[in-house]
């Protein structure tokens, strides 16, 4: 039996905890301005998000369909579970009201664009909304094919024929200053526990016109795949979601649809090692420990899981998507 490896001890027990907990809050709002100034690598590093979850939220929202039927996606293996299936009563799904000729997101906590752009690029009018210039920067540097522009609240209410599908504002999840009914689908993409619940839950259901859908989304490291457990929490993924996991949502909204995707995004072993620098742990840890943390993914992925440097390596992921409708 081989001696034990002191310096890389084993992984801890998967936790119990159904979704991260951030302490205090004041180590919550450390740990959610830490992306503030990292559009770039986290542009490049984080995956963005799988066709069959975009069409998942397409199909939930009035007035989409001829837009989506103009693009192609790829199929992919997903899981539909209705509201029965989780841990909420059985609802119905409301009747939607009548298409409208454009469709528009409002995009909370946007970042880099990710979601938005993927959204603008099916032919949605989608406002990417964030407190950090330069996050919305990177997204307006890497927008989709149609020209994007920033824009304030004043000219939120959609871009006609000649103007762009993607545009941006400085602002917050809790106070986007945009009017009243006004989108039709509110998105927030890897962002929703950063939120202060109450007050985001209201403004969602204040800027959503009638029939209008909230659709949280989260990727998440595949931690029911052993390496990939490990792999998370050696960089101290916070955002590792439980099956069972439900966002808090404020009353008057409730989960109609959840669908889980899971699939895999192909990278080199570099990658892997510099995907830790996009979480907010390493981001604010110390020189000393963000190193040490690096240096451990290093062992770990081309000594103990034995992957030559630069050699293209599938990281898991399980993509979770929560559609909620307010309350008539």
């Amino acid at each position: 039996m081989p001696a034990p490896d002191r310096s890389h001890p084993p992984v801890p027990p998967v936790s119990r905890r159904s979704a991260p907990l951030f302490g205090t809050p004041e180590r919550h709002r450390e740990l959610a301005s830490a992306f503030a100034g990292q559009g770039e690598d986290y542009d490049r590093l984080r995956p963005g998000y799988p066709a069959p979850v975009i069409d998942a939220i397409l199909d939930a929202v009035p007035a989409v369909d001829a837009a989506r039927s103009r693009y192609s996606t790829s199929p992919g293996p997903s899981t539909l579970l209705s509201p029965a299936a989780m841990p909420l009563p059985s609802q119905e799904r409301p009747q939607l009201p009548p298409a409208r000729t454009t469709t528009t997101v409002a995009d909370l906590g946007a970042g880099t664009g990710k979601l938005s752009r993927a959204l603008a690029d099916r032919g949605l009018d989608v406002i990417a909304i964030d407190p950090s210039a330069s996050m919305l920067d990177a997204a307006l540097a890497a927008g989709p094919g149609i020209s994007p522009t920033r824009t304030d609240a004043d000219g939120a209410d959609g871009p006609g024929p000649d103007r762009p599908r993607l545009r941006t504002l400085v602002g917050t999840a809790e106070a986007t200053g945009l009017p009243d009914a006004s989108v039709d689908l509110v998105t927030a993409a890897q962002a929703w526990h950063w939120f202060d619940t109450e007050a985001a839950s209201a403004e969602a259901t204040r800027i959503l016109r009638p029939g209008g859908t909230l659709a949280l989304v989260w990727n998440t490291l595949d931690v029911a795949i052993g390496w990939v457990h490990r792999y998370s929490r050696i960089m101290h993924a916070g955002d590792v979601l439980r099956d069972d996991f439900t966002p808090p949502t404020a009353a008057g909204l409730r989960i109609v649809e959840r669908v889980v995707h899971r699939w895999e995004d192909p990278r080199p072993t570099p990658e892997l090692i510099d995907l830790a620098r996009t979480r907010s742990y390493v981001i604010t840890a110390s020189p000393e420990r963000r190193e040490k943390v690096l240096a451990n993914l290093d062992w770990y992925v081309h000594e103990h899981l034995g992957h030559a440097p630069g050699s293209i390596v599938g990281i898991p992921y399980r993509t979770d998507l929560f559609l909620l409708r307010a309350d008539v």
